[in-house]
């Protein structure tokens, strides 16, 4: 299409001077059918090279941290990265916690080679179980009942001698000995005869004394039989029936151990384990022998509470089995809790009360990475109290020391299990964006010393040929991973076109993997709806517009407000001081352009420009700058022969929310310059830019949804071929239009100039030249500046006349003054 022609000022940019969008023809393929799939990722190497250094470095403090924005492949890459890091790796280990038969509280912490943990768990299992038979078969023995027997037999004996004498030395005594409900008494006896009390008390004095002095002497003996004779036959048969359950036990015991030691013969720490595990099955043999069942417990209750009271010590409490694994382990933890990252301690309810044992110890992500990989988030670690502390004490002692938060902050102090530290050897990649990593690094001194590696990915790749065919791939990927329909040469070059959208620069393409995933799989939808078995542009750009069409509620009340005048916005006519600025709102991630009403007022002043929104407390900081730069220019280029006599206002009209960035400078500056040179701007145009104190006009962000956003509403009130944009001319690479707006400005309804400075623009906004100053730096009378000069030289005469005027009278009133002659003392006055 030829230039579109402007009577004054710079032409709009003609199609072949937008930038070049990827066109369908420059691939050679037909459907991504044709295309491999992409086996590395694109664009990031930096990143890349990053973790590879991370994850080969082995010293200490070399742990990464992984920064980006969101959804451009973060997990992805390193996930990738890890796995083929970890598969020739060596498998860890197997750890388990046994029981301390010495100190229950502090359970014991065992290594074993990957898979022998989950056989020692079964052995312990299956020994519990065959002991549970096995010395019950032991105690019910004819040869154990028999030796029994044989110890019981000789108390009995015993027992009956002693008394047996005690009875033979009374009967000598004349004494009856007489036993009755578990008591023993001597009654004396005469002529063979026990006698009464009232019969004793007729009996002679030394009759008596005689028989109560033999009383006394057998009661003396029995005395001797109960407290010393019995209760050391009775220590001796216990120790006797203990020497014999000893030997019992051991006997039913020790093949089985005997024959797990020769099994664990490798490993001393489970042969100390295992004598440990013989003697207290000796000692508490009655552990595994039926017991009586209380009162209101049915058997099973009675038998599961046996065993968790009872067996359950014997039980090995297996951490982590690597018996299934081939390489080292690598774990993301989605939730990284304090408890969900070192651990922690269960309790169980039994009978109303709370209790906890070693088998009741549960593994973190930190135990589970243990000789491998951690991946973390870092907005979900750091949001949970104490995790982030617990991570960095675990990665500086290299151990992991269980203990619950209430313990770590010394709430409680109630007794609980101590285990044993496990060693620890792990690699931890935190996943975060650039914002979480320079806070880290700014204000935990820790940071630095344990993640030395951060991997920053790029939002974008450059954009060239080879790029281009390997975005192709990778779309080729995506749509093989997901099973979806082929995408043809226009879907993929549609997809491209989108990509380079979203990174506002026709010169590079976006990595954000999220974004361009969610549109391949909607473009297949829309294809799906269609009844087409191939992929094309128009699903694409369908899958575009429906995505716009869900978010853009906000976009549309605010051109209905627009369209029916509530926002007053002209795209017809010529308005002196009034200019049509752009501006983009940001609601989550949708972004539109819209315009918004510039204006000035010039007077007589001091040489203030007045911004309307910073005297408000409505503008920012960055808005006023560009408010000061233009105040500048307008001193530098028209204040240098004549004082500043103007007062200028700017606003933005009908701006309610305040107003920052200084994109609209160079319209503030527009605006201003059209009051003073009292020129109207032709409405039927928006300008967009910033300004620098030499005039130049700068680039800015956001560049096409400025052009669409007043595109939508010139269309919606008819296009007259006359509307267009300003924008920088540097900004043209950024420059990436709607389809429909492309089309609107090769059919010549539409345009946009490319300006570089403060004069271009002013022509096309109002169609008279700027023009250029002579040698003495007066301009044209009939430019823009040539009259804006006037109207300042103007106001600098007015204001040189009114200090004229006010100094005149001034010299009059000092005259009068002067010219009084005073009355002498004395002298009278007039009549």
């Amino acid at each position: 299409m030829a230039k579109k022609k402007n009577p004054v000022g710079i032409p709009p940019l003609r199609m072949d001077e937008f930038p070049n969008c990827c066109n369908p023809d420059q691939f050679k393929f037909k459907t991504t059918d044709d295309l491999p799939p992409l086996t590395e990722i694109i664009g990031q190497n930096r990143a890349l090279e990053a973790i590879r250094f991370g994850l080969d470095m082995d010293n200490e403090g070399y742990n990464l941290f992984v920064l980006g924005p969101p959804g451009v492949g973060k997990f992805t890459a390193i996930n990738q990265y890890l796995g083929k890091a970890a598969e020739p790796g060596p498998v860890p280990n197997d750890w388990c916690y046994v029981n301390n038969f010495r100190d229950d509280s502090k359970p014991i912490l065992v290594e074993l080679p990957a898979g022998r943990g989950r056989v020692l768990h079964d052995d312990m299992d299956h020994l519990v179980e065959d002991l549970k038979n096995a010395i019950p078969q032991a105690f019910n023995s004819d040869e154990y009942k028999a030796r029994v027997l044989v110890i019981e037999t000789d108390l009995q004996e015993k027992q009956s001698k002693a008394f047996g004498e005690l009875k033979e030395a009374a009967d000598v005594q004349q004494v009856e000995v007489v036993q009755a409900e578990g008591e023993i008494s001597f009654i004396p006896k005469v002529d063979g005869e026990p006698i009464t009390p009232e019969v004793f008390e007729k009996l002679p004095k030394q009759a008596q004394e005689e028989m109560e002095a033999n009383v006394d002497g057998l009661r003396e003996h029995l005395r001797n039989i109960a407290q010393r004779l019995l209760p050391e036959w009775r220590k001796e048969a216990r120790e006797r029936f203990q020497k014999l359950n000893h030997e019992t036990t051991l006997e039913a015991v020790g093949l089985y151990i005997e024959s797990l030691s020769k099994k664990y013969a490798d490993l001393p720490q489970l042969l100390n384990y295992l004598n440990d595990v013989q003697h207290d099955i000796v000692a508490n043999a009655m552990d595994f022998r039926p017991s009586q069942i209380p009162p209101g417990m049915d058997g099973a209750m009675a038998s599961e509470a046996a065993t968790h009271n009872a067996l359950a010590r014997y039980q090995v409490n297996l951490m982590l089995d690597n018996g299934a694994a081939t390489g080292k382990p690598v774990v993301y933890e989605e939730h990284p809790s304090y408890a969900n990252l070192v651990g922690r301690v269960e309790n169980r309810a039994v009978m109303g009360t709370l209790v906890t044992d070693f088998t009741l110890i549960k593994p973190g992500a930190l135990h589970r990475a243990n000789g491998g990989y951690l991946i973390l988030e870092a907005r979900k670690l750091l949001i949970q109290p104490h995790a982030w502390e617990a991570l960095k004490q675990a990665i500086y002692k290299k151990e992991l020391r269980l203990e619950s938060l209430e313990q770590a902050l010394s709430m409680v102090s109630t007794v609980s299990l101590e285990p044993e530290p496990m060693p620890l050897d792990v690699k931890v990649v935190i996943l975060g964006d650039r914002r979480l990593y320079h806070m880290l690094y700014a204000n935990d001194p820790d940071f630095a010393e344990l993640f030395k590696v951060p991997a920053d990915f790029e939002a974008s790749l450059d954009r060239n040929p080879e790029n281009d065919e390997l975005y192709a791939r990778m779309i080729a990927t995506i749509v093989q991973q997901q099973k979806l329909k082929p995408f043809d040469r226009s879907a993929v070059a549609a997809t491209v076109q989108q990509s380079m959208r979203y990174t506002a620069d026709s010169e590079k393409l976006s990595t954000h993997m999220r974004s361009i995933a969610d549109l391949v799989a909607e473009a297949d939808y829309w294809a799906g709806k269609a009844k087409r078995k191939t992929v094309s542009g128009d699903d694409v750009r369908k899958a575009i517009e429906t995505q716009i069409e869900r978010i853009d509620r906000v976009r549309d009340q605010v051109h209905e407000g627009i369209l029916r005048d509530s926002i007053m916005i002209d795209t017809e006519g010529a308005v002196i001081g009034q200019v049509n600025g752009l501006s983009v709102l940001q609601m989550g991630n949708f972004s539109f352009g819209q315009p918004s009403r510039i204006t000035a007022t010039t007077r007589l002043g001091d040489g203030r420009v007045i911004d309307i929104a910073r005297e408000t407390d409505m503008g920012g900081p960055t808005h006023t700058k560009g408010v000061f730069t233009l105040s500048s220019i307008l001193g530098a280029r028209y204040g240098q022969k004549q004082p500043m006599a103007l007062t200028a206002s700017l606003a933005f009209e009908q701006n309610y929310g305040g107003v920052d960035g200084d994109s609209a400078s160079t319209a503030e500056l527009c605006t201003l310059l059209s009051s003073l040179a009292q020129a109207p701007i032709k409405q039927c145009f928006a300008i967009t830019g910033s300004i620098n104190q030499l005039g130049q006009v700068q680039v800015i962000g956001g560049v096409s949804e400025k052009v669409e956003g007043f595109y939508d509403i010139c269309k919606a009130r008819g296009l007259t071929g006359e509307q267009g944009v300003l924008i920088p001319k540097n900004n043209i690479p950024n420059l990436l239009l709607r389809h429909d707006v492309l089309e609107a400005i090769e059919a010549g309804k539409f345009a946009v100039y490319p300006i570089t400075g403060v004069d271009e623009a002013i022509e096309v906004l109002t169609g008279i030249p700027a023009g250029t100053p002579d040698a003495e730096g007066d301009y044209p009378p009939d430019t823009i500046n040539g009259r804006v000069q006037a109207r300042l030289r103007e106001f600098a005469e007015l204001r040189r006349s009114f200090g004229r005027d006010d100094k005149e009278e001034k010299s009059e009133a000092q005259v009068h003054i002067e010219a009084k002659e005073p009355e002498l003392p004395g002298e009278p006055g007039p009549d």
